[in-house]
C-alpha cells in the first residue's frame, strides 16, 4: 500500500473522516479539493504511518520513489520543475498531525529557491523584490527548521522597507552564517531540500514543545504527523497579495460573524508568529474586495459542510484566494455554548439537541459559567488602568508577572505571562500561567489560538506596552515590574495593576443577561437526565 496521496486521490470515503492517516491538515486539504471543489493549491500527503516508521526505524524504503513520482506529477500540474533556473516548482513543506497541534510542528515555505532559481522567479514574476525576499525567507527557515540553528544566531533585516539591494546582501549574509554556525550550506539540490524538511517535520513530533503540549492536551505520544507538500502561492507578492487566517465565527464569543486577520504583502508564518501586528478582516475586504466575497463565500459553505465552526487559512496571491487549511476551530467555553445553540437555530445545518450537549457538555458550561461571572463583574473603584489590547480568550485573571516561560515553569503560585509574543517553545510556560499578555500579535495569533484552546485568559497586542529588561511600562508612564500583580480581562482586553477588585452582580443574573443561549442549553440537559433510557 502507498503512503503518499496526492490531494486528489479517490479513497472511496470522504477525506475528512481519514485524519488517522492524513492527518488533520491533509484530510482537510483532501476535502476541500474533492468534495468542494475550492481554489487549492495542488500537492500530496506523506501519511502517518509513514512518520511512525520513520520514527522507529528510520527512513522506508520506496519513500524516494513515491516522492519523486508525485513531485512530477505536480511539476506537470503546475508547468514548472523543480530547480529549473529558468521556472521553479516551489513547494511548502508543512506538518498535520491527526489531532491539532497548533504552531507545535514544522513548516518550511519557498522551497526550491536557491541561487540560480532565485533569478529564475525573478524573471518570471518581473519582481526582483519578490524573489529575493522570498529567498531570504526561505534560507532563514531553513537554517531553524532543518539545520537547528538558533533563531537568534542568524542576522536580522527589517524587509517591510528593505531594497532589494539590501535583500541581496542579506541573503549573503544569511549563507554564509549559516555555514559558519552549522559547518555546511543550505543544499543546492531541490530534491535534497524536500527530503531534509520532510524528516524536520517528522522529527519535530518529537520536539519539547511538541511534547509539552501533548502533555497538556493528552494526546498518545506514539500518534505521529502526517507531512503535506504543496504547490507554493505566494502572499509576499506585492500589494495585491497577502495571507491571513479566519474563523467561521468568533471564537472567544461565538458572534455568528467572521473573525480573523489578515496582512498584506506577507506569508503566512507572518500571522501566527504573532511577532507582526495585523489587520483586521475588513481590510481584505476594503482593498480586495473581489478575494473578500470568495471568502465570505467559502467560509459558509464551509461550515454548512462540516456543521461546525471552521479554522481556515488563505492566501491572496495577485488578488485570487486560495485555501491552504481548514480544520473545525478551537474556541472558548462561552463560545461553545452560543455556536452550539446557534447551528441548532440554523436551518441548514440544525444541530439536533443531543449534538448540543455532546458539543457542550457540564465540564463545559460550567466553565462558561465562571467566565460570564468573571465578565460582568466591571473594575471596582480606584483600579489603574496599564493598558488594553485584544481581548483574545474570555476570563478574568489575578497573578504576578513573570516574564520567561522557564520563570512561570519554576512558580509556585499565580502567574500571568508577559511576553511580547509568544513562541511554540513557550508551551510549557504558558501550562504553567494562569493568564497570558503580549505586547503585539493579533487575534489568530499563536498566544490567542493556544489560550483559547486551553481556556486560559489572554490579552494580545497590548501594543502601548513596552517590555523592557524587567519592566513593563505604559505609554502614559504606569510601570510594573516582574513579580509585580496585574489583573488581565480576556474579554475587554484591558490590563490593571494589582488585584482588581469586582462590582456585585449575581452570577446568574450575568449568565441570563450575557448568555442566555446557556440557560437554553441547560434546559435540555435537565430534560435529558429525567427521559428514562
Amino acid at each position: 500500500m502507498t503512503g503518499v496521496y496526492s490531494f486528489d486521490h479517490d479513497h472511496g470515503v470522504p477525506a475528512r473522516d481519514l485524519g488517522h492517516l492524513l492527518g488533520g491538515k491533509g484530510a482537510g486539504l483532501a476535502e476541500m479539493t474533492t468534495e468542494l471543489g475550492f481554489d487549492v493549491p495542488p500537492g500530496f500527503t506523506i501519511s502517518v504511518p509513514v512518520c511512525r516508521e520513520y520514527l522507529e526505524t528510520g527512513w522506508p524504503d520506496g519513500l524516494d520513489d513515491q516522492i519523486r513520482a508525485h513531485i512530477k506529477v505536480l511539476a506537470d500540474r503546475m508547468g514548472r520543475t523543480q530547480g529549473d533556473p529558468n521556472d521553479p516548482l516551489l513547494v511548502a513543506v508543512r506538518s498535520g498531525a491527526p489531532v491539532s497541534m497548533p504552531g507545535m510542528l514544522d513548516t518550511v515555505l519557498n522551497l526550491g529557491l536557491n541561487d540560480d532559481t532565485v533569478r529564475g522567479l525573478a524573471r518570471i514574476s518581473g519582481d526582483e523584490h519578490f524573489a529575493w525576499d522570498s529567498y531570504r525567507r526561505f534560507l532563514g527557515m531553513y537554517a531553524t527548521t532543518v539545520m537547528g540553528v538558533h533563531e537568534e544566531s542568524l542576522p536580522t533585516l527589517d524587509a517591510s522597507g528593505a531594497t532589494t539591494s539590501e535583500l541581496r546582501a542579506h541573503v549573503a549574509d544569511l549563507h554564509a552564517q549559516i555555514v559558519r554556525i552549522t559547518g555546511r550550506h543550505v543544499p543546492h539540490a531541490p530534491y535534497e531540500q524536500l527530503r531534509e524538511s520532510i524528516e524536520a517535520v517528522f522529527r519535530s513530533w518529537g520536539s519539547d514543545r511538541a511534547r509539552a503540549y501533548r502533555r497538556h492536551e493528552g494526546i498518545d505520544e506514539d500518534l505521529g504527523t502526517a507531512c503535506n507538500v504543496q504547490a507554493m502561492v505566494f502572499g509576499n507578492r506585492g500589494d495585491d497579495s497577502g495571507t491571513g487566517v479566519v474563523f467561521t465565527r468568533n471564537p472567544s464569543t461565538g458572534e455568528a460573524v467572521p473573525f480573523g486577520d489578515y496582512l498584506p504583502c506577507a506569508q503566512g508564518e507572518d500571522v501566527v508568529a504573532g511577532t507582526m501586528n495585523t489587520h483586521p478582516l475588513s481590510y481584505l475586504g476594503e482593498h480586495q474586495p473581489a478575494a473578500y466575497r470568495d471568502l465570505l463565500d467559502a467560509l459558509r459553505r464551509l461550515e454548512l459542510h462540516y456543521r461546525d465552526v471552521c479554522d481556515v487559512e488563505f492566501t491572496v496571491e495577485s488578488g485570487k484566494l486560495w485555501l491552504l487549511q481548514t480544520r473545525i476551530g478551537k474556541r472558548s467555553a462561552v463560545a461553545a455554548v452560543r455556536i452550539a445553540a446557534d447551528l441548532a437555530d440554523d436551518p441548514e445545518i440544525a444541530l439536533t439537541p443531543e449534538e448540543v450537549l455532546i458539543r457542550v457538555p457540564e465540564t463545559l458550561r460550567t466553565r462558561a459559567r465562571a467566565e460570564i461571572a468573571a465578565e460582568a463583574h466591571g473594575p471596582g473603584a480606584g483600579a489603574t488602568l496599564l493598558g488594553t489590547g485584544l481581548g483574545a480568550s474570555p476570563g478574568r485573571v489575578t497573578g504576578r508577572v513573570v516574564l520567561t516561560a522557564d520563570d512561570a515553569m519554576c512558580a509556585d503560585d499565580d502567574v500571568i505571562l508577559v511576553r511580547s509574543s509568544t513562541s511554540p517553545e513557550d508551551v510549557a510556560g504558558m501550562s504553567a500561567s494562569i493568564g497570558i499578555l503580549t505586547t503585539r500579535g493579533g487575534l489568530v495569533s499563536h498566544a490567542a489560538v493556544v489560550a483559547r484552546g486551553w481556556g486560559l485568559p489572554a490579552v494580545v497586542g497590548a501594543e502601548a506596552l513596552t517590555i523592557t529588561g524587567d519592566e513593563i511600562h505604559a505609554d502614559d508612564g504606569v510601570r510594573v515590574r516582574a513579580g509585580d500583580i496585574i489583573t488581565i480581562d480576556g474579554s475587554s482586553g484591558c490590563v490593571w495593576v494589582g488585584e482588581v477588585a469586582g462590582t456585585d452582580l449575581e452570577a446568574d443574573d450575568a449568565v441570563a443577561h450575557r448568555l442566555p443561549h446557556l440557560l437554553r442549553i441547560e434546559e435540555w440537559a435537565s430534560r435529558a437526565k429525567a427521559t428514562p433510557a
